[in-house]
């Protein structure tokens, strides 16, 4: 059986960021029943009704994940990082430390008004 590339995007990093990786993958599909997971860009997508809404990717200097939010630049959050971004923002997950649950569904919230 041949994996799709979304799932061999999750399976082929090392630990803790694989189990990390694995974990904000499942809060986000649970967050939202809209919400649907997509290959775009080399990168899993988390979409809102067909509308790109996050993704997951890691950071190439910190090999730490993060949780990309399409619309986080119209968002003022103390866990969102502009960094060279124009649009988007991110949240810095250690993959060492507990997943900061509370406050990714909080951003998410705010997110999803844009949505609607």
């Amino acid at each position: 059986m041949t994996l799709r590339p979304i799932d061999d995007f999750f399976l082929n990093k090392e630990e803790p960021v694989k189990s990390c990786l694995q974990a904000l993958r499942e809060i986000l599909l649970n967050y939202n029943p809209r919400i649907t997971e997509e290959w775009k860009y080399s990168m899993p997508f988390y979409c809102y009704n067909g509308k790109m809404f996050c993704y997951l990717w890691v950071d190439k200097q910190t090999s730490q994940p993060y949780i990309g939010v399409v619309e986080g630049g119209r968002i003022d959050h103390p866990l969102l990082m502009q960094g060279d971004r124009k649009r988007m923002k991110v949240i810095n997950i250690d993959a060492n430390c507990d997943i900061p649950l509370s406050e990714i569904k909080s951003v998410l919230d705010i997110a999803l008004t844009f949505y609607k």
